[in-house]
């Protein structure tokens, strides 16, 4: 049974890995938006409301969709004063806890904003400023599909922090690279 729980966190890892890598990658397309602005309005006086806000809407996916990716690569802030010092199966449980608390969060979470994202979708909301882009219910939906992916890397730390409690080894967290920036 703990090698089929492992084996459906690894799945679920692989999502957000792909996700992750791929929402990275607005990242770059969001430099080069923001070079082409800055060079339009300084080499040319010239300026789109369009490309001004594509800057923000490079900005929802590059955020929303890589927070589960941040964590499942042990990227976010951690103070470990306490929880390093607390015996191992004291801090199993409390990974335990936190996993199962960010699942709750998650849905949550989901199920607020998918109201929000299809009220602007029913209405076919777009940009209020003449020149500006359309659909602004895609950017909104950046909001549920982070959390989904946040969700999916609940779950699986969810499934990592049972294991131990059903008799099998707990994985090490992702190890960051030596040669990372820390």
């Amino acid at each position: 049974m703990t090698s089929a729980l492992e084996k459906c966190a690894r799945g679920l890892d692989a999502i957000v890995e792909a996700c992750g890598w791929v929402a990275a990658w607005t990242g770059f397309a969001l430099v080069l938006v923001m070079a082409g602005n800055v060079l339009m309005r300084y080499a040319f006086n010239t300026g789109s409301v369009a490309m001004q806000e594509l800057e923000w809407h490079l900005m929802a996916p590059l955020t929303l969709l890589c927070i589960a990716y941040t964590i499942k690569h042990e990227g976010h802030v951690r103070v470990d004063i306490l929880y390093a010092r607390l015996p191992l199966r004291v801090r199993q449980g409390i990974d335990l806890f936190s996993a199962l608390s960010v699942v709750a969060l998650s849905v949550i979470i989901i199920f607020l904003s998918w109201r929000y994202v299809m009220q602007s979708y029913r209405i076919g909301e777009g940009s209020p400023d003449p020149g500006g882009l359309p659909y602004r219910f895609i950017i909104k939906a950046m909001i549920p599909a982070g959390f989904v992916l946040l969700l999916l890397q609940s779950l699986a730390a969810t499934l990592r922090a049972l294991l131990p409690f059903l008799g099998g080894e707990a994985e090490p967290p992702a190890q960051v690279p030596a040669n990372a920036v820390q």
